[in-house]
């Protein structure tokens, strides 16, 4: 069976697509079968790994326009493969409000591609909506990547209390929390390791929850999205490469 892992955060800009390609690619590059399923409409994680336009996408399976399995691209990284996004998925924020059954789309639609890939990665938007609720409701676990700053741990801090729980009291009471990741460390700023310092104290009753890899700033990492491809393929001897495989192995052994 397929593991389906979220990684969600309602703050943009905190490595959430970042994550998900990089231990998506790293997940391939040791032999698991993965399918990446990007459910944002701004699409970085399909530009992520080189897809700038596509045809069909997560929107038209959503709707039934296509099957799950016609919408599967595969990408640079060998044993990885995309459902990608554009655009179009913004409309499904407005056309599932009153729809029946509204938190379940994401879950029905991939359904037939569970037991197909070991890991299903999902990316949701930046934002506790319906796209991100509707990833919640598909998923056995979240991911929840946490920049080190003050104004990423304000937000994370009421997504995981609030929204996780609900989500697991009404919708998905199989949901946990697979970790925390702490992502653009700087170890020359105090307020990276204050950051650090008080979601270890937050957690100090369920300290398996943080990750134990830091993900740090790294210029490689920013710069290989726009290459189309993962930092394990841009530039795999770099500081990021080596800490999201190193992050990829804590992954594998909780989900």
């Amino acid at each position: 069976m397929s593991q389906t892992v979220v990684f969600a955060n309602q703050k943009g800009g905190v490595g959430k697509t970042t994550s998900a390609v990089n231990i998506g690619a790293y997940m391939a590059a040791a032999g698991r079968r993965v399918l990446l399923v990007d459910f944002d409409p701004q699409g970085n994680l399909s530009s992520s790994v080189g897809i700038r336009k596509q045809e069909i996408g997560i929107y038209d399976i959503l709707i039934g326009k296509v099957a799950p399995f016609d919408a599967i691209v595969p990408t640079p990284q060998e044993n990885m493969d995309i459902i990608p996004s554009d655009l179009h998925l913004s409309g499904a924020t407005v056309e599932l409000v009153d729809a029946e059954g509204r938190d379940g789309y994401l879950k029905r639609a991939l359904k037939p591609l569970v037991g197909q890939y070991d890991y299903i990665l999902i990316d949701c938007p930046p934002s506790l909506g319906i796209l991100t609720i509707n990833g919640f409701v598909a998923a056995e676990s979240v991911i929840v990547p946490l920049q080190c700053e003050f104004f990423a741990l304000e937000g994370f801090l009421n997504m995981l209390f609030q929204t996780i729980k609900r989500i697991q009291s009404s919708l998905n009471p199989s949901l946990s929390v697979g970790g925390i990741i702490f992502t653009m460390y700087d170890s020359r700023t105090r307020l990276s390791q204050e950051v650090i310092q008080q979601v270890k104290i937050a957690f100090k009753a369920h300290p398996e929850l943080l990750f134990k890899t830091v993900i740090p700033r790294n210029v490689r990492l920013s710069e290989a999205p726009s290459h189309g491809m993962p930092i394990n393929m841009y530039d795999p001897g770099c500081v990021g490469a080596r800490s999201y495989a190193a992050l990829t192995e804590e992954v594998m052994k909780r989900v």
